[in-house]
């Protein structure tokens, strides 16, 4: 009986202690802090009533400083939603020594030194006497109430870079951190006063400025604007910033609810992300904005294109050119183009790009029902740069300021630009007739120019006596049909330049050193046109107004005194419509140069690869362009009094005119074949990987049949608007392109842009003589005058080629077997020119 009684009474006071223990760690897991006690770093935390959120001391990941911040209680990894002291971190090594602690003191939460009374954090509030407690509530607010319960500060209201549910943005701005002790704020995410835009404003060296605007979702917004809006946010995310809640159908819904533990980050690279808590998944980011580099406000400059995948991510709209060229060097915000004045914008056309992003425009009409109406009342107005039409609801004009283009936008619209119309021949959407006024024009320019010579007849007269004397002194400089044996500078790279063999007249002009460097600018980056495959190219603006095109060797360009030697040679005897004209040459100092007539085009590459150029190339254009390249090769073949092999034939090597003529150019690869031969060899392989026939890359055997091959594969970039680099799964275009025409598909291959203007007959014919042009046996390809004949052919049966050359990608990875595709050499993706060493 006694030892039950005992018994009973250990374990009354075992259960007594099991309570007593359990009441001190829930009163040790407290959430509140007052005038008497203190929070430390001793591994301690406020905890809110439902365990929702902690508040404590923390490190940062370098474990150099800590803070005093609040986290979500029970997730892993810890996630920090606001920091007392991220401005003034405390260093970890003397925390401990310094006796650091969170109080309230003076009406005040502090985060404070003891000993030294250093303030790393404070609430701030002036007359405060009354404040009572700080706690740590389940939404993650901290808040300071007074004896009666009234809240006197929160931090809701002074947020840092986290917005929680339960705050309102409409007055708050939350600050990125990059989470050390530099304090760096880049980044504020807010909405201005009197503003329905949500904006981030990057600050840099003191000064701010919008680097996304997202607008808000639910204001009251024009019809005629909807659509344009730039940068929308998610519905979800706009009613958690303004914690909204309303009805739909009948049935009320609050989007905050939708997600039960949410928040959203301005975060320190310029994002601000929205991020919902999963059990399974952890934190899933559901939106961020700007969602790339071209979601970034006013990226470009007006009337410029963004495209992200592209560097430079800015590049001017078709008929614009750039303010500023240099700014494309950095791959930074542009400064802008400005569009190419033409002699009648009365006279102009449009090009239509497909899914852009743009700006809202400057003035809608909603009366106009059609886009026909559209086009014709923009190109009524010359003010006009750019018109869309939407729907039903009428018509947008943009006149000066075009800005946050995006090409490639998901649910973009179409654009219409003005540019200049092209002529090509008598044919084609771009075809221009010479009007009245385009003839009266000339007439009142000059009539203006006689008056005003009249007005200032005295001092025009001077400087026109001076501006003849010195245009006679520049004259003196170009000395024509100069023999390159008798330059008037040679040094030692140039001394292999002259020899016995070339005692022969050249019959272009030599151009002094010092005109073209006038005429260039000293080669300044405003007179680049662009870069091949040895040297610069330069736009030249010489005497009485002529241009020319300046191809400046660089010493490194693998294209030495030979090269140099053998296109000027060659080209000064080549007269053809399809061939450039070479107008001069200099070799002075260090400097080898040629001059060529200027293509205001450039070359096909830069229309046929780029997603907007490309549109302007119809099939009428396409063909002429084709048809031109086989008439030059052909001259090069057979009529010219020199038989030349170009050996370099590319589409980067084609050039075009004002009227989109194809001029061949680049001949310092070019080998002439004496007599009738057709063929010859070499121990230096030179070329372009992709346009190499295969019995030159593997053999050092070259022959008409090269330029051959490299056409047909020209032919068919023109027709894909693809080059044959690209690969197709595992073959190039060649390769793909023949597994087409073995499947009765060959208009599959066809580029996009040209389906409605394409003559499908065309289309077949000029494929089926590609692809007899890279047949792997040189020869079973055909000669150039049979190809002008094929494509120039109304109803003749074309022969039906054998399989092509080179269609599948090498395995890398280990020796070729001894199929045929162990006659496979090695391909490089990019389109530059090569010197390549082959034994014999």
């Amino acid at each position: 009986m006694i030892l039950g009684q005992v018994a009973g009474k250990v374990y009354v006071m075992q259960l007594s202690n099991f309570l007593l223990l359990l009441i001190l760690c829930r009163c040790d897991a407290r959430s509140r802090i007052d005038g008497s006690s203190k929070l430390v770093d001793n591994g301690e935390t406020l905890v809110s009533d439902g365990e929702q959120f902690a508040m404590g001391f923390f490190s940062d990941d370098a474990g150099l400083h800590k803070y005093v911040g609040i986290w979500y209680n029970k997730l892993n990894p810890r996630t920090v939603v606001w920091v007392a002291n991220r401005d003034i971190p405390i260093r970890a090594s003397r925390q401990k020594k310094e006796n650091i602690s969170v109080v309230v003191e003076d009406g005040n939460l502090k985060v404070l030194n003891s000993i030294s009374r250093k303030n790393y954090f404070s609430t701030g509030l002036v007359d405060s006497n009354s404040i009572s407690r700080a706690e740590l509530l389940d939404t993650g607010n901290l808040v300071l109430v007074d004896k009666s319960g009234t809240k006197m500060w929160q931090s809701f209201q002074n947020p840092t870079d986290t917005f929680l549910q339960g705050m309102k943005m409409e007055s708050l701005e939350l600050t990125s951190w990059d989470g050390s002790g530099s304090g760096n704020r880049k980044y504020k995410f807010q909405l201005p006063r009197d503003s329905k835009n949500y904006v981030i404003v990057e600050i840099k060296n003191g000064v701010s400025k919008i680097h996304w605007k997202g607008s808000v979702q639910g204001y009251a917004k024009s019809p005629a604007y909807e659509p344009f809006r730039f940068s929308e946010m998610p519905a979800y995310v706009t009613s958690f910033l303004s914690n909204y809640s309303g009805e739909a159908k009948g049935k009320s819904f609050k989007y905050t609810g939708f997600f039960e533990d949410a928040r959203l980050l301005m975060n320190s690279s310029g994002k601000v992300q929205f991020y919902s808590w999963d059990k399974e998944r952890g934190w899933s980011l559901l939106w961020s904005a700007p969602k790339d580099i071209c979601d970034e406000f006013r990226k470009c400059g007006k009337f410029e294109i963004c495209n992200s995948n592209e560097r430079p991510v800015c590049r001017c709209l078709p008929g614009f050119k750039s303010d500023d060229p240099e700014d494309y060097g950095e791959g930074e915000f542009s400064g802008g183009c400005s569009r190419i004045s033409t002699s009648s914008c009365k006279e102009d056309t449009f090009v239509d790009l497909s899914s852009m992003e743009f700006s809202n425009p400057e003035w809608p009409d909603t009366t106009i029902k059609t886009s026909e109406n559209c086009r014709r009342h923009c190109l009524g107005n010359c003010s006009c740069q750019a018109y869309t039409y939407y729907d039903n609801e009428g018509c947008w004009f943009w006149g000066l300021k075009l800005n946050n283009l995006q090409e490639d936008y998901t649910g973009g619209f179409n654009l219409s630009i003005r540019i200049p119309r092209i002529k090509v021949g008598t044919q084609g959407p771009l075809n221009t007739t010479m009007t009245s006024s385009r003839n009266l024009r000339p007439l009142v320019i000059s009539i203006s120019l006689i008056l005003g010579v009249m007005v200032l007849c005295g001092i025009g007269y001077i400087i026109y006596l001076n501006k003849r004397v010195a245009r006679s002194e520049e004259a003196r400089e170009i000395v024509l049909g100069m023999p390159m044996e008798y330059l008037p500078h040679r040094d030692s790279s140039d001394e292999d330049l002259i020899t016995e063999d070339d005692k022969k007249r050249i019959d272009v002009p030599f151009f002094s050193l010092n005109r073209i460097l006038v005429a260039t600018e000293n080669f300044s980056n405003a007179s680049k046109l662009g870069r091949g495959g040895f040297g610069p190219v330069y736009k030249g603006k010489f005497l009485g107004g002529i241009d020319m095109a300046v191809k400046r060797l660089s010493s490194n360009s693998g294209q030495g005194v030979e090269e140099f030697k053998t296109e000027v040679m060659l080209i000064a005897k080549l007269q053809h419509r399809n061939l450039v004209r070479l107008l001069g040459y200099c070799v002075e100092r260090n400097e080898k140069i040629l001059l060529y007539e200027y293509m205001p085009n450039k070359s096909l590459d830069t229309f046929l690869f780029d997603h907007a150029f490309c549109r302007i190339l119809d099939w009428r254009i396409r063909f002429e362009i084709i048809l031109g390249i086989a008439r030059g090769l052909l001259y090069l073949h057979q009529d010219s009094r020199l038989r030349i092999i170009h050996r370099d034939l590319k589409t980067s090597n084609i050039l075009l005119d004002e009227e989109m003529n194809a001029k061949i150019s680049d001949f310092g690869l070019a080998r002439i074949v004496e007599g009738k031969n057709t063929e010859a060899n070499t121990n230096k392989v030179v070329g372009t990987y992709g346009y190499m026939s295969p019995e030159y890359a593997l053999e050092g055997l070259f022959s008409i049949k090269s330029d051959v091959f490299a056409f047909g594969v020209v032919l068919l970039e023109i027709i894909s608007g693809r080059r044959n680099m690209e690969f197709f799964e595992d073959v190039n275009l060649i390769g793909y392109v023949w597994r087409l025409w073995m499947k009765d598909r060959a208009l599959d291959v066809m580029d996009q842009t040209i389906v409605e203007s394409c003559d499908e007959k065309e289309v077949i014919k000029c494929v089926n003589v590609a692809l007899l042009c890279v047949q792997e046996d040189p020869a079973e390809r055909p000669v150039m005058s049979n190809v002008v004949f094929m494509l120039g052919g109304e109803s003749m049966t074309l022969p039906r080629p054998n399989q092509p050359a080179l269609i599948s990608r090498r395995n890398s990875a280990g020796p070729s077997t001894s199929s045929s595709s162990s006659k496979l050499y090695s391909i490089s993706n990019n389109g530059l020119t090569i010197t390549q060493q082959v034994g014999r």
